[in-house]
């Protein structure tokens, strides 16, 4: 079992969070001008690297929020993403 750390509510069991694909995924200015291969890219290609990885997770069973991690996709250990909030900033 792992430990998820929510900036929110703090270290979590995995059960309580959905995966959400890779962080810093950018929605296409302008979809209707894409073709189907362009579409078809920014829908299913990710990176899949071995080592960290910047990631998305939702804290289903608590205060529903997104957030960003970085896992080491080998050991699957945990660490925060930079850009990622703090608990201690809300208090």
């Amino acid at each position: 079992m792992q430990l998820i750390e929510c900036p929110w509510c703090g270290p979590r069991d995995e059960i309580e969070f959905r995966y959400g694909g890779q962080a810093g995924i950018a929605y296409p200015k302008d979809p209707a001008a894409l073709s189907d291969e362009e579409w078809a890219g920014y829908v299913f290609m990710r990176d899949n690297p071995r080592g960290w990885f910047h990631e998305r997770w939702f804290h289903v069973h608590g205060c529903r929020t997104w957030f960003s991690v970085r896992r080491h996709t080998v050991t699957h250990e945990i660490g925060r993403d930079p850009g990622s909030p703090r608990r201690e900033e809300f208090g």
